[in-house]
């Protein structure tokens, strides 16, 4: 009897052990999936030497072309410029180009300094297009980003 509780317990045991290191084994700890995670809004992050790109996505408009919404910064003691940002190979059109430091390029919203159209894109909302943002210095940076429908919160993004 002795022998039969011993087995049971040493049984239970091992199985409670083998649960716990199988369940949690990297789901918890400074590597835990997710710690890691970065994106939290529609937008997506890239980054290009000092200069970051923050919460960037496109916005569909009714004439078939796309706005961009995002934020560019540089923290680079010396200046940069946009050369030329193009999705899916058109180039976009562009108001500002110049990146000074710490000043940010917001392009679309109430705070925008700056705008990006890109005529004849015909992206579908939903999708994902090919961003490349070509820097003066800086190396190009590309990103994915999502693309959304002119509704919502981006109802009035390209008016």
């Amino acid at each position: 009897m002795l022998k039969k509780n011993l087995k049971s317990a040493i049984s239970a045991l091992f199985g409670a052990l083998l649960v716990v290191g199988l369940a949690g084994c990297n789901a918890s700890g400074p590597d835990a999936p997710t710690r890691t995670v970065r994106q939290v809004t529609d937008g997506v992050e890239a980054t290009s030497g000092s200069i970051k790109a923050v919460n960037v996505l496109l916005v569909t408009q009714d004439d078939g072309s796309a706005v961009l919404v995002g934020t560019i910064v540089n923290t680079a003691d010396e200046s940069d410029s946009i050369i030329e940002i193009t999705a899916n190979g058109i180039a976009g059109e562009i108001s500002t180009t110049t990146l000074e430091k710490n000043s940010p390029v917001i392009f679309a919203g109430d705070s925008a300094n700056s705008t990006a159209k890109f005529t004849g894109l015909n992206a579908k909302a939903s999708s994902h297009v090919d961003l490349v943002i070509t820097f003066a210095n800086a190396e190009p940076m590309k990103l994915k980003p999502l693309v959304r429908e002119k509704s919502e919160v981006y109802a009035n993004v390209g008016n």
